[in-house]
């Protein structure tokens, strides 16, 4: 659950960087906006990583 937290954060600290990316067409933020939707990406890989963990326990 703990890196369920961190991608709530994550996604709430990239939220900035994408309205100045899409509303201000600020393209250093964009940059941050990839950086961070990386970092998402490999958040997301580690829930999935522990779900199939836990339910392979489980049985």
């Amino acid at each position: 659950m703990e890196t369920f937290k961190k991608v709530k954060e994550l996604v709430a600290a990239i939220e900035a960087d994408a309205e100045k990316f899409y509303n201000h067409a600020n393209s250093a933020a964009g940059t941050r906006v990839r950086k961070g939707m990386q970092d998402l990406k490999n958040l997301a890989q580690e829930i999935r990583t522990e779900v199939t963990a836990k339910k392979t326990s489980a049985k």
